[in-house]
């Protein structure tokens, strides 16, 4: 139901969400001075990283050696297999990172389900 939380058109939202929150704190702090608006300032700050630092797990978890030397070899004819098989790997990037991964059971019933799910995901042409 709630697929789009893992999406990064979702991350880039709540980031200029919360770049807009902070900019009209700011500029109100500039206009009356008062201290409520640098607590809201601090606030937003602290609930945007609480908020945001889960998703860049992904990003900042895999450097591109990694990333290469785990990218699944798919049939280059087929369009469709490399399509998926590069989402699957999309999404083994977002939701492991390498040192989680490593560690992972391959044959284990969580992964099994994570990539079934996955593979759904992939394969579904919805807009959500």
């Amino acid at each position: 139901m709630f697929d789009f939380l893992d999406s990064d058109w979702f991350n880039i939202g709540l980031e200029v969400v919360f770049i807009i929150l902070i900019s009209y704190d700011v500029k109100k702090y500039f206009e009356t001075k008062k201290r409520e608006y640098i607590i809201n300032i601090v606030l937003t700050i602290g609930f945007a990283i609480w908020a945001l630092y889960p998703y860049y797990t992904s990003y900042v978890g895999w450097e591109e050696s990694q990333k290469e030397k785990m990218i699944s070899t798919c049939d280059k004819e087929d369009a469709n297999t490399t399509k998926l098989c590069k989402c699957i790997d999309d999404a083994l990037f977002k939701g492991f990172t390498h040192d989680e991964y490593i560690a992972l059971d391959k044959n284990g019933s969580e992964y099994q389900e994570f990539i079934k799910e996955a593979k759904e995901d992939c394969l579904d042409d919805s807009w959500f």
